[in-house]
C-alpha cells in the first residue's frame, strides 16, 4: 500500500512538471542537399545561382570552393567557425569534373500552422532519440504552454501569419539561444537576422509559466484551425482520405476523419489529466496486445448533449483519440476494444481520478457510456431527474396554453385537432354524420318549400335516406315517377 501511494505521488509530481518540445523541422542550411534543384551540394565547377529577389538566411557549416556565385539583394550568410567559401583553384572534386549551373531552392512557402513540419516530444532526449508524440492535428502546431526549437546551427524561413495576431508560448529558442521573456524577444525580432528568419502578419507573445491547471490546458490553435488543416491537405489536393471503416469519426482539433475510437470525459475538480495519461499508458498501452495503438489525450473545448435532447452551453472536456495500424475492413476494431476496456476500467476506478462519467464513440458504430461512483453519479442521476421534470413541465404549460387559446400555433398542433376529433365521436349523439348545410338546397325549410312537405319533419324524413345525405335536383321531377 505504501508503494503504491509513493507511486500515486510521483505520478501527481510527474504530471504537474510535464513539458511539451515543439521543433521546427525544415531549414535553410547551404550543406542541406534538399535545398538544391539538383539533389545535391554545390561542387567546385558548379555555378552557384540565388534568386535577385529571394529573401534569405543561410547558415554554412564547412567550408566551401566555388567557381560562380549569384548572390541575392536581401539575405545573409552566417558561418560556422572555420566556415566559408573559396575561389576555385582548377582542382576538380571526384564526380564534379564538368560544372552546371545549380540554384537554390530551399524557400518554399513555410508556415508556421503546417503540423506537417514540426516534431514534439516531452523531453529534449525524447527528440533526439526520435520518440514523438501523437496528437490531433491542431496540438502538432505549438500551443500557448509548449516550448518552441529551432535547432542549433541552422537558418529558416517561416511565415508566422497568424488569425489572432499573437502566437503564445512558453519560450522559444533560437540559433542556440533561449527567450524567455518578451522584452529580449522583442529585441532579437528588430534584428536583421530575425527579420529574414520570421516574415508575415503575426507576434510571438511569451509566457515563461507551464500550464497552471492540472485537468490541463486547451492548445489555443482552434482559430487557425482552417490554417492547420489547409496546409495539411495541400499535397493531397486538398481532400482527406477515404476512411475505411462504417462509421468514421471527426475528432475536437483534427483535420479528417478517423477509423478508430473517441473517449469523452467529464472531470471533477480531482482530475489530474497527466496523471491518468500515465495510467492508461501504464494499464493498457503497455499491453502485448495494444502494440500498434496511438493515443492522444487533450483537453477540447465543445458542445455536450443533455439527456441527448437540448444542448448544453460550450464546456472544457477531455478527449482520447485512439487509433490502430489495422487496415481495411478491421481499421479501428483494435482501437473501440481498447476503448472498451478503458472505459470498464472507469466504472470502476473513475470516481478516484476526478472522472465524472465517460462515453465512447466507436467508427464500428458502437457507443457506451460509465458514470463515476459515488456522489458524481448521485449528481448525474439529480440532474437527470431534474431535466426530464422541467421537460414534462414545459409540455405541460404548451398544452394548457393551447386549450385556453392562449397559443395558436404550435408544431404538434396537427396532433392536437386529431386528438380532438377522436374525443368528439367518442360521443353518441354525434356519432352520425351530419354532412354539410348547403343553404340553397340542404335545409329544412328550403326541402319544405321545394316538395311542397306539410311538415318540417316530413321533409327531415325524406333526407334521412340510406345514403344519410340529401338533396333536391331542380331538374328532377320526382311525380313523373310516381305516375
Amino acid at each position: 500500500m505504501k508503494t503504491l501511494l509513493l507511486f500515486f505521488v510521483f505520478l501527481q509530481l510527474l504530471g504537474s512538471s510535464r513539458a511539451v518540445y515543439k521543433q521546427w523541422i525544415p531549414n535553410t542550411n547551404f550543406e542541406n542537399v534538399s535545398n538544391w534543384d539538383r539533389g545535391r551540394v554545390p561542387c567546385a565547377n558548379d555555378m552557384v545561382v540565388f534568386g535577385s529577389s529571394e529573401v534569405v538566411s543561410v547558415f554554412v557549416q564547412s567550408p566551401h570552393t566555388l567557381s560562380n556565385m549569384y548572390l541575392p539583394l536581401n539575405g545573409e550568410f552566417i558561418m560556422a567557425p572555420g566556415a566559408g567559401f573559396a575561389a576555385f583553384d582548377g582542382n576538380y572534386e571526384p564526380r564534379c569534373e564538368t560544372g552546371s549551373e545549380i540554384k537554390f531552392t530551399g524557400l518554399g512557402s513555410f508556415q508556421w500552422y503546417d503540423p506537417t513540419l514540426w516534431q514534439a516530444a516531452v523531453s529534449l532526449e525524447d527528440l533526439e532519440r526520435g520518440k514523438y508524440m501523437f496528437s490531433v492535428d491542431e496540438e502538432h502546431v505549438p500551443c500557448q504552454d509548449d516550448d518552441v526549437l529551432f535547432r542549433p546551427e541552422t537558418s529558416f524561413r517561416v511565415n508566422i501569419e497568424s488569425s489572432e495576431q499573437m502566437i503564445r508560448l512558453r519560450s522559444i529558442s533560437i540559433m542556440g539561444q533561449k527567450f524567455t521573456a518578451n522584452d529580449t524577444l522583442a529585441e532579437y525580432m528588430k534584428s536583421r537576422s530575425a527579420k529574414l528568419q520570421f516574415h508575415g502578419q503575426g507576434a510571438i507573445q511569451l509566457s515563461n509559466a507551464r500550464c497552471p491547471d492540472k485537468s490541463g490546458c486547451e492548445c489555443g490553435n482552434a482559430a487557425d484551425h482552417h490554417r492547420i488543416c489547409a496546409a495539411l491537405l495541400q499535397n493531397s489536393e486538398g481532400r482527406c482520405p477515404v476512411p475505411m471503416c462504417k462509421s468514421p469519426l471527426k475528432p475536437a482539433g483534427h483535420c479528417c476523419e478517423i477509423c478508430g475510437a473517441i473517449i469523452s470525459l467529464e472531470y471533477s475538480t480531482g482530475f489530474d489529466m497527466e496523471v491518468y495519461r500515465d495510467r492508461i499508458l501504464h494499464t493498457f498501452l503497455s499491453l502485448p496486445k495494444n502494440a500498434g495503438v496511438q493515443m492522444a489525450m487533450s483537453k477540447v473545448r465543445g458542445p455536450r448533449p443533455f439527456l441527448g435532447l437540448l444542448p448544453r452551453s460550450p464546456a472544457s472536456f477531455i478527449q482520447i483519440m485512439l487509433l490502430d495500424n489495422r487496415t481495411g475492413a478491421q481499421s479501428g476494431t483494435r482501437a473501440e476494444e481498447l476503448a472498451k476496456d478503458i472505459l470498464n476500467d472507469m466504472a470502476e476506478h473513475g470516481e478516484s481520478f476526478g472522472i465524472v462519467r465517460g462515453s465512447v464513440q466507436a467508427a464500428t458504430g458502437h457507443n457506451w457510456s460509465a458514470h463515476g461512483a459515488g456522489p458524481h453519479s448521485a449528481a448525474a442521476t439529480t440532474e437527470m431527474v431534474v431535466g426530464a421534470f422541467f421537460i414534462l413541465l414545459l409540455i405541460g404549460i404548451v398544452l394548457l396554453l393551447y386549450k385556453k387559446g392562449i397559443l395558436r400555433y404550435f408544431p404538434c398542433v396537427h396532433l392536437l385537432n386529431r386528438w380532438k376529433r377522436m374525443d368528439d365521436l367518442d360521443s353518441p349523439e354525434d356519432a352520425v354524420d351530419k354532412g354539410f348545410d348547403n343553404p340553397m338546397f340542404d335545409t329544412p325549410s328550403s326541402l319544405a318549400a321545394v316538395e311542397g312537405a306539410s311538415s318540417v319533419e316530413q321533409a327531415t324524413e325524406m333526407r334521412s335516406k340510406n345514403t344519410q345525405v340529401y338533396y333536391i335536383n331542380p331538374l328532377y321531377d320526382e311525380t313523373e315517377l310516381r305516375a
